[in-house]
């Protein structure tokens, strides 16, 4: 039988202690600390040192430069970059240029917004990139879809928009309404 070193295991020491480097204003060790914020990485001699930085690093990744491409502010070229909130255009003379576009457009749908009857509901894609169909008076009218809309209103409960889905005995217009889901042949 072998014999364990029990002293890999103290707990004073911990394997990643280091694994954050030391603080470049004083010198002591980083380690994760938590806020009401969340987790950021911060130092070990708080509140004598400040230093803190985001556990995770928010840095943009440029991807590539857009051939033929140049900024409408500043006659750089453009490119594509990453984010934290997923693809997007922006000047490849960031920090001095700040101009940024999204890949996808937004598309107007032409289909009346049924919650505040003052929009329309147009097509937007997230940062993992599914589409949703939500209201260009967002944030004061929050309504969205996951599916087409189709503007056509209910027989059943009059609610002004139906959804396109695809089904096996082929498309169908559905109420959005979740006490309602009548169904309609497309036509």
């Amino acid at each position: 039988m072998s014999k364990i070193d029990h002293s890999l295991f103290k707990a004073s020491e911990h394997a990643l202690e280091n694994a954050f480097g030391t603080c470049p204003l004083c010198d002591a060790q980083l380690r994760i600390r938590n806020s009401k914020n969340g987790r950021f990485i911060g130092c070990t001699h708080y509140p004598e040192c400040t230093f803190s930085k985001p556990l995770h690093e928010t840095e943009t990744t440029q991807l590539k430069v857009i051939d033929g491409s140049s900024c409408p502010e500043c006659q750089q070229a453009l490119a594509i970059k990453k984010g934290r909130f997923g693809l997007f255009i922006g000047c490849t003379a960031f920090p001095e240029c700040h101009h940024i576009e999204t890949v996808k457009q937004q598309s107007d749908t032409e289909v009346a917004c049924p919650k505040c009857k003052k929009g329309k509901l147009i097509k937007r894609t997230n940062k993992y990139g599914k589409t949703f169909y939500a209201c260009n008076q967002y944030p004061h009218c929050k309504y969205l879809l996951n599916s087409k809309p189709v503007a056509k209103s209910c027989e059943a409960c009059g609610w002004a928009v139906m959804i396109e889905k695809n089904t096996t005995n082929g498309v169908v217009c559905l109420c959005p309404q979740k006490d309602c889901q009548h169904k309609v042949a497309q036509g």
